[in-house]
């Protein structure tokens, strides 16, 4: 599994700043020439991961390419109130949301004249209930029509039926409270028997503030980014985007921390692997196993794994070279039951 079909959904009302936030992802854009199979659409921007440890292992092998992970985020077009009901561009906004990972949501907290909010008032959290109550909306007319249909398998006495009813009653309840699908289905094997509905709120959710450029990016529950500064830090090289950072008193951009977020809140971890070619970062699910991690880089590493042979990037990086970690027993060989961590530095070892 590669990162670049994993996509997250960039969601919010009119005039809250989305597009300007996508068009700065979109200056982030990786050289689909690097990515075969990528055909980037007008409304996607498939963007790499930072991360600093590449650079490190880049450096450490003198390789002669570096390929950092991606995510792929999706400008989906404003959101009305009435959505559900087919309002603006209703049914066409929950298509196309439904097929994101996640979903990120953009809520206005910055003031300008210029631009009219669609409620005429700044109020961050009533954006984010309008939002959550249209996606609620449209998830519980899902689960109605499942209630439906599993009625039917109840009355011919199916066990599927049987196990499906309690998860759909507390679900349709749940719902009616206002609650997000995610709140009230957290038990793996239920997310299981009720994964088909694809139900909107059951995607995980990342909240964006888009703040003044006055504000300083405080760290409040949710991520604060001002769309405006980061638009203009794109636009420098990288040298005057660092000072600018600096002068601002701010360590990494606000895209950057999005992007790493947005990674994070979709289940993912890096492992990577390091040689005189190329440094290059994979994306694999959080606790996949050694061979499912060697299946990324090529279905046949999958089928004929034999071990791995595995190195926290810091400690080949302390070490100096592969050689030398070696000889001080730092590599560990590890077998199929083996749960890949973040960070593991891995050389597979297959047989034909």
């Amino acid at each position: 599994m590669s990162s670049s079909n994993l996509s997250v959904g960039i969601v919010g009302l009119p005039n809250v700043g989305k597009s300007t936030l996508f068009k700065a992802l979109t200056k982030k854009q990786v050289d689909a020439s690097n990515y075969p199979f990528c055909t980037i659409d007008p409304n996607v921007g498939v963007v790499a991961v930072p991360d600093p440890r590449l650079d490190k292992l880049t450096e450490l092998s003198k390789s002669a390419k570096t390929l950092p992970t991606t995510i792929e985020f999706v400008d989906i077009a404003g959101l009305v109130k009435g959505a559900s009901k087919g309002e603006g561009l209703g049914n066409k906004f929950l298509s196309h949301i439904r097929e994101v990972d996640a979903i990120v949501q953009v809520l206005r907290k910055f003031t300008d004249k210029n631009v009219t909010h669609v409620d005429d008032k700044i109020d961050p959290e009533s954006d984010k209930e309008t939002i959550n109550l249209e996606l609620i909306f449209a998830d519980q007319a899902t689960v109605q029509k499942r209630i439906d249909k599993n009625q039917k398998d109840l009355n011919a006495n199916k066990k599927e039926g049987k196990e499906l009813e309690p998860i759909l009653t507390r679900l349709k309840t749940g719902l009616e409270d206002g609650k997000l699908a995610n709140q009230i289905i957290t038990d793996q094997e239920e997310k299981k028997l009720i994964k088909d509905l694809s139900l909107l709120t059951m995607k995980p959710m990342l909240y964006i503030l888009n703040v003044d450029e006055d504000s300083t990016y405080q760290e409040t529950d949710y991520l604060t980014v001002s769309a405006k500064i980061e638009s203009e830090l794109v636009e420098l090289p990288a040298a005057e985007a660092k000072a600018m950072l600096a002068e601002l008193k701010i360590e990494s951009s606000g895209l950057d921390k999005l992007i790493k977020k947005a990674f994070a809140i979709l289940g993912l971890i890096t492992f990577l692997t390091t040689g005189p070619d190329e440094s290059k970062a994979w994306t694999i699910k959080k606790g996949a196993l050694a061979p499912e991690a060697a299946g990324v880089i090529h279905t046949d590493f999958e089928k004929n794994f034999i071990k791995a042979e595995v190195i926290n990037w810091q400690d080949l990086l302390d070490a100096g070279s592969e050689a030398t970690a070696k000889e001080k027993g730092l590599i560990r060989q590890e077998g199929k039951d083996y749960a890949v961590q973040d960070g593991d530095v891995i050389v597979f070892k297959t047989g034909a």
